[in-house]
Protein backbone atom coordinates (compact mmCIF):
# COMPACT_ATOMS: atom_id res chain seq x y z
CA UNK A 1 0.00 0.00 0.00
CA UNK A 2 1.02 3.29 -0.62
CA UNK A 3 2.08 4.90 2.38
CA UNK A 4 1.02 8.94 3.83
CA UNK A 5 4.74 9.81 2.93
CA UNK A 6 5.10 8.90 -0.74
CA UNK A 7 1.58 10.84 -1.12
CA UNK A 8 3.43 13.86 0.60
CA UNK A 9 6.27 13.68 -2.13
CA UNK A 10 3.66 13.19 -5.04
CA UNK A 11 1.30 16.29 -3.70
CA UNK A 12 4.22 18.39 -5.75
CA UNK A 13 4.70 16.31 -8.26
CA UNK A 14 2.39 16.85 -10.86
CA UNK A 15 1.76 13.02 -11.29
CA UNK A 16 -0.76 11.05 -13.41
CA UNK A 17 -2.80 7.83 -12.18
CA UNK A 18 -1.80 5.32 -15.01
CA UNK A 19 -2.94 2.19 -16.03
CA UNK A 20 -0.91 -1.18 -15.34
CA UNK A 21 0.05 -1.06 -19.43
CA UNK A 22 0.98 2.45 -18.87
CA UNK A 23 -2.16 4.16 -20.27
CA UNK A 24 -2.65 7.58 -18.76
CA UNK A 25 -6.06 7.51 -17.00
CA UNK A 26 -6.16 10.83 -15.88
CA UNK A 27 -3.91 13.65 -13.30
CA UNK A 28 -3.87 12.94 -9.76
CA UNK A 29 -6.94 15.10 -8.25
CA UNK A 30 -7.42 14.40 -4.08
CA UNK A 31 -6.31 11.89 -2.20
CA UNK A 32 -8.39 10.25 0.41
CA UNK A 33 -7.14 9.59 4.11
CA UNK A 34 -8.85 6.81 6.39
CA UNK A 35 -9.88 8.46 9.55
CA UNK A 36 -8.91 5.71 11.72
CA UNK A 37 -5.08 4.66 10.40
CA UNK A 38 -4.46 7.70 8.04
CA UNK A 39 -3.25 6.04 5.45
CA UNK A 40 -3.92 7.12 2.07
CA UNK A 41 -7.36 4.97 1.28
CA UNK A 42 -8.24 6.62 -2.31
CA UNK A 43 -7.42 8.59 -5.09
CA UNK A 44 -9.62 10.87 -7.70
CA UNK A 45 -7.93 10.83 -11.12
CA UNK A 46 -9.02 13.72 -13.30
CA UNK A 47 -11.08 12.15 -16.57
CA UNK A 48 -13.39 15.07 -17.24
CA UNK A 49 -13.23 16.82 -20.48
CA UNK A 50 -9.97 19.15 -19.51
CA UNK A 51 -10.13 17.51 -16.04
CA UNK A 52 -13.85 18.76 -14.73
CA UNK A 53 -14.74 15.48 -13.41
CA UNK A 54 -12.90 12.97 -11.18
CA UNK A 55 -13.27 9.55 -10.44
CA UNK A 56 -12.52 7.40 -7.79
CA UNK A 57 -9.69 4.29 -7.53
CA UNK A 58 -9.05 2.75 -4.56
CA UNK A 59 -5.56 2.45 -3.38
CA UNK A 60 -5.54 -0.53 -1.77
CA UNK A 61 -3.38 -2.24 -5.11
CA UNK A 62 -1.97 0.66 -6.04
CA UNK A 63 1.63 1.24 -6.21
CA UNK A 64 4.07 4.01 -7.51
CA UNK A 65 5.87 4.77 -10.27
CA UNK A 66 8.22 8.06 -9.97
CA UNK A 67 5.53 10.61 -9.94
CA UNK A 68 2.59 8.49 -10.94
CA UNK A 69 0.44 6.16 -9.03
CA UNK A 70 -0.45 2.89 -10.84
CA UNK A 71 -3.50 1.31 -10.46
CA UNK A 72 -4.91 -2.12 -11.65
CA UNK A 73 -7.52 -0.89 -13.62
CA UNK A 74 -8.01 0.46 -17.14
CA UNK A 75 -9.38 3.67 -17.88
CA UNK A 76 -12.93 3.01 -18.86
CA UNK A 77 -13.14 1.12 -15.41
CA UNK A 78 -12.29 4.14 -13.67
CA UNK A 79 -14.36 6.86 -15.91
CA UNK A 80 -17.72 4.47 -15.29
CA UNK A 81 -16.94 4.53 -11.47
CA UNK A 82 -19.77 5.48 -9.58
CA UNK A 83 -20.42 9.09 -8.80
CA UNK A 84 -20.57 10.18 -5.54
CA UNK A 85 -19.99 13.56 -3.60
CA UNK A 86 -18.06 13.88 -0.58
CA UNK A 87 -19.06 15.88 2.12
CA UNK A 88 -17.26 18.08 4.12
CA UNK A 89 -14.66 16.43 2.27
CA UNK A 90 -15.31 12.70 3.59
CA UNK A 91 -16.53 9.29 1.92
CA UNK A 92 -19.41 7.87 4.00
CA UNK A 93 -19.62 4.62 4.93
CA UNK A 94 -22.21 3.79 1.63
CA UNK A 95 -20.33 5.72 -0.69
CA UNK A 96 -17.34 3.83 0.39
CA UNK A 97 -19.60 0.57 0.21
CA UNK A 98 -20.46 1.26 -3.46
CA UNK A 99 -17.18 1.77 -4.92
CA UNK A 100 -15.31 -1.27 -3.30
CA UNK A 101 -18.08 -3.26 -4.71
CA UNK A 102 -18.00 -1.64 -8.09
CA UNK A 103 -14.41 -2.90 -8.38
CA UNK A 104 -14.81 -6.17 -6.89
CA UNK A 105 -12.70 -5.56 -3.49
CA UNK A 106 -14.01 -6.74 -0.05
CA UNK A 107 -14.73 -3.16 2.04
CA UNK A 108 -14.11 -5.51 5.51
CA UNK A 109 -10.50 -4.92 4.08
CA UNK A 110 -10.84 -0.71 3.78
CA UNK A 111 -11.28 1.95 6.68
CA UNK A 112 -14.53 2.89 7.53
CA UNK A 113 -14.53 6.72 6.41
CA UNK A 114 -12.32 8.17 4.86
CA UNK A 115 -11.41 12.20 4.49
CA UNK A 116 -9.74 14.22 1.67
CA UNK A 117 -6.34 15.44 2.00
CA UNK A 118 -5.12 17.54 -0.99
CA UNK A 119 -3.30 16.28 -3.62
CA UNK A 120 -2.72 19.51 -5.30
CA UNK A 121 0.54 20.76 -3.04
CA UNK A 122 -1.76 22.26 -0.22
CA UNK A 123 -0.50 19.41 1.94
CA UNK A 124 -1.56 16.26 4.35
CA UNK A 125 -3.97 16.31 7.08
CA UNK A 126 -7.26 18.48 5.62
CA UNK A 127 -9.28 15.58 5.90
CA UNK A 128 -8.47 12.73 8.82
CA UNK A 129 -11.45 12.92 11.11
CA UNK A 130 -11.60 12.35 14.98
CA UNK A 131 -10.47 8.95 16.75
CA UNK A 132 -13.77 6.62 17.04
CA UNK A 133 -12.67 5.10 20.52
CA UNK A 134 -13.35 7.15 23.37
CA UNK A 135 -11.55 5.09 25.70
CA UNK A 136 -14.23 3.31 27.59
CA UNK A 137 -14.58 0.51 25.46
CA UNK A 138 -17.25 1.44 23.15
CA UNK A 139 -17.02 3.06 19.63
CA UNK A 140 -18.66 5.38 17.69
CA UNK A 141 -21.48 2.95 17.02
CA UNK A 142 -21.70 1.80 20.65
CA UNK A 143 -20.49 -1.11 20.66
CA UNK A 144 -19.43 -2.98 22.81
CA UNK A 145 -14.85 -3.58 22.94
CA UNK A 146 -12.66 -2.21 20.18
CA UNK A 147 -11.48 -4.16 17.66
CA UNK A 148 -7.28 -4.93 18.21
CA UNK A 149 -7.09 -5.41 14.46
CA UNK A 150 -7.98 -2.52 12.85
CA UNK A 151 -10.92 0.27 13.00
CA UNK A 152 -13.73 -0.83 15.05
CA UNK A 153 -17.07 -1.39 12.84
CA UNK A 154 -19.55 -3.01 15.30
CA UNK A 155 -19.83 -5.61 18.45
CA UNK A 156 -19.50 -8.76 16.34
CA UNK A 157 -17.24 -11.36 13.44
CA UNK A 158 -19.03 -12.25 10.43
CA UNK A 159 -17.54 -15.83 10.16
CA UNK A 160 -17.76 -16.83 6.36
CA UNK A 161 -17.06 -20.18 4.58
CA UNK A 162 -16.93 -21.09 0.89
CA UNK A 163 -19.59 -22.93 -1.46
CA UNK A 164 -18.55 -25.21 -4.09
CA UNK A 165 -20.30 -24.59 -6.89
CA UNK A 166 -19.66 -27.20 -9.39
CA UNK A 167 -21.21 -27.18 -13.03
CA UNK A 168 -20.35 -27.89 -16.78
CA UNK A 169 -19.04 -26.18 -19.78
CA UNK A 170 -19.26 -27.04 -23.30
CA UNK A 171 -16.58 -27.51 -25.49
CA UNK A 172 -15.04 -28.86 -28.68
CA UNK A 173 -13.74 -32.44 -28.04
CA UNK A 174 -13.15 -33.30 -31.25
CA UNK A 175 -14.38 -33.24 -35.01
CA UNK A 176 -15.76 -36.55 -37.08
CA UNK A 177 -15.14 -35.82 -40.94
CA UNK A 178 -17.20 -37.89 -43.64
CA UNK A 179 -15.05 -37.66 -47.10
CA UNK A 180 -15.48 -39.39 -50.38
CA UNK A 181 -12.52 -40.84 -52.20
CA UNK A 182 -12.18 -43.42 -55.01
CA UNK A 183 -10.09 -46.36 -55.03
CA UNK A 184 -9.67 -48.58 -57.62
CA UNK A 185 -10.39 -52.92 -57.09
CA UNK A 186 -9.36 -55.04 -59.85
CA UNK A 187 -12.19 -57.28 -60.60
CA UNK A 188 -11.74 -61.06 -62.18
CA UNK A 189 -14.93 -62.84 -63.46
CA UNK A 190 -15.01 -65.86 -65.61
CA UNK A 191 -17.88 -65.39 -68.15
CA UNK A 192 -18.60 -68.84 -71.25
CA UNK A 193 -18.06 -67.94 -75.05
CA UNK A 194 -18.60 -70.17 -77.64
CA UNK A 195 -16.15 -70.99 -80.80
CA UNK A 196 -17.21 -72.66 -84.16
CA UNK A 197 -15.07 -75.04 -85.38
CA UNK A 198 -15.32 -76.90 -88.90
CA UNK A 199 -16.37 -80.60 -88.91
CA UNK A 200 -15.40 -83.09 -91.66
CA UNK A 201 -18.27 -85.67 -92.11
CA UNK A 202 -18.23 -88.63 -94.17
CA UNK A 203 -21.16 -90.43 -95.48
CA UNK A 204 -21.48 -93.56 -97.61
CA UNK A 205 -23.81 -93.30 -101.22
CA UNK A 206 -26.79 -95.53 -100.61
CA UNK A 207 -30.50 -94.70 -101.70
CA UNK A 208 -30.75 -91.95 -99.63
CA UNK A 209 -28.78 -90.00 -100.75
CA UNK A 210 -28.05 -91.03 -104.29
CA UNK A 211 -29.99 -88.31 -106.52
CA UNK A 212 -28.11 -85.75 -104.61
CA UNK A 213 -24.67 -87.07 -104.72
CA UNK A 214 -25.09 -87.46 -108.30
CA UNK A 215 -26.79 -84.40 -108.94
CA UNK A 216 -23.96 -82.01 -111.66
CA UNK A 217 -21.25 -83.50 -113.57
CA UNK A 218 -19.51 -86.79 -112.72
CA UNK A 219 -15.97 -85.47 -113.00
CA UNK A 220 -15.51 -81.55 -111.73
CA UNK A 221 -13.54 -79.35 -109.71
CA UNK A 222 -15.20 -77.60 -106.79
CA UNK A 223 -14.80 -75.70 -103.79
CA UNK A 224 -17.15 -75.36 -100.67
CA UNK A 225 -16.41 -73.07 -98.04
CA UNK A 226 -17.82 -72.36 -94.08
CA UNK A 227 -18.17 -69.71 -92.28
CA UNK A 228 -16.45 -70.12 -88.66
CA UNK A 229 -17.63 -67.54 -85.91
CA UNK A 230 -16.76 -67.34 -82.22
CA UNK A 231 -18.23 -65.37 -78.87
CA UNK A 232 -15.40 -62.48 -77.67
CA UNK A 233 -16.44 -61.23 -73.89
CA UNK A 234 -17.50 -57.37 -74.12
CA UNK A 235 -17.03 -55.31 -71.19
CA UNK A 236 -19.65 -52.30 -70.12
CA UNK A 237 -18.99 -50.46 -66.15
CA UNK A 238 -21.81 -48.64 -65.26
CA UNK A 239 -22.37 -46.46 -61.72
CA UNK A 240 -24.94 -47.00 -59.10
CA UNK A 241 -25.91 -46.72 -55.93
CA UNK A 242 -25.69 -49.05 -53.38
CA UNK A 243 -25.92 -47.14 -50.07
CA UNK A 244 -26.30 -43.68 -48.01
CA UNK A 245 -23.92 -42.58 -45.49
CA UNK A 246 -24.12 -39.97 -42.90
CA UNK A 247 -23.25 -38.70 -39.76
CA UNK A 248 -24.82 -38.39 -36.78
CA UNK A 249 -24.30 -37.51 -32.64
CA UNK A 250 -25.47 -39.31 -29.69
CA UNK A 251 -24.49 -38.26 -25.95
CA UNK A 252 -23.32 -40.53 -23.27
CA UNK A 253 -23.23 -39.41 -20.24
CA UNK A 254 -20.57 -40.72 -17.18
CA UNK A 255 -20.07 -39.34 -13.66
CA UNK A 256 -17.17 -37.09 -13.09
CA UNK A 257 -15.62 -36.92 -9.57
CA UNK A 258 -14.93 -33.01 -8.86
CA UNK A 259 -12.08 -32.33 -5.71
CA UNK A 260 -11.30 -28.86 -4.72
CA UNK A 261 -10.42 -27.43 -0.74
CA UNK A 262 -13.13 -25.00 0.31
CA UNK A 263 -11.97 -22.39 3.40
CA UNK A 264 -14.24 -22.00 5.92
CA UNK A 265 -13.82 -19.47 9.18
CA UNK A 266 -13.88 -20.59 12.63
CA UNK A 267 -13.88 -18.25 15.45
CA UNK A 268 -12.17 -19.09 18.95
CA UNK A 269 -12.98 -17.52 22.61
CA UNK A 270 -10.03 -16.30 24.75
CA UNK A 271 -10.06 -15.54 27.70
CA UNK A 272 -13.29 -16.10 30.46
CA UNK A 273 -16.60 -16.40 29.37
CA UNK A 274 -19.67 -18.38 31.43
CA UNK A 275 -22.40 -18.56 28.87
CA UNK A 276 -22.87 -18.48 25.35
CA UNK A 277 -26.31 -17.14 23.97
CA UNK A 278 -27.58 -17.59 20.80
Amino acid sequence: MISTEEITRLSSGGGNVVADDGTRIGGIGQVYLDDQTSNPEWVTAKTGLFGTAESFVPLAQANLSGNDIVVPFDKDKVKDAPRVSDSDGHLSRDQETELYRYYGLDYGDAGVDSGRSSGDGQGLGQGQGQGRGNGDGRGAADTVGHDTSGPTTDSAMTRSEEELHVGTQDQEAGRVRLRKYVETEHVTETVPVRKERAVLEREPIDEANLDEATTGPAISEEEHEVVLHEERPVVEKSAVPVERIKLDKTADVEEHEVSEDVRKEQIDVDGDMEETRR
